[in-house]
């Protein structure tokens, strides 16, 4: 979808805290993965896992970190993951449900289509 609409349409990555922290709530899957990490306390800790994480999966997108207030998480009900596609006058056009059931792509790809026919 990045490759297809990129050029018409800004996407971005936007990290935001860990789901699964070692202080928290951690996953035996992420443990046998090695995705250890203690929730960060500063902006620098949780930018540095956000590269990480990019790096590792190879995540092409623009990455923005959201910041340790969570402002965006808690603005846009984002975890644990959801897509959302902001239209030209900064109003929602679309939110999928929340991941990772509701973390389904072709609906996003639909609602950008149709914005951009109505350019």
């Amino acid at each position: 979808m990045y490759a297809k609409y990129g050029k018409e349409v800004q996407f971005f990555m936007v990290y935001i805290k860990e789901a699964h922290p070692s202080d928290g709530r951690q996953s035996g899957s992420n443990v046998r993965e090695g995705i250890v990490y203690v929730q960060p306390k500063t902006l620098e800790e949780r930018t540095k896992i956000a590269a990480k994480m990019c790096a590792t999966l190879k995540i092409t997108l623009p990455a923005i970190v959201d910041g340790v207030d969570n402002k965006v998480n808690t603005a846009y009900s984002a975890g644990p993951d959801r897509l959302y596609l902001i239209d030209a006058d900064g109003k929602i056009a679309f939110k999928s449900e929340p991941g990772p059931w509701g973390f389904k792509p072709a609906g996003l790809e639909e609602a950008i289509a149709q914005q951009l026919k109505t350019k």
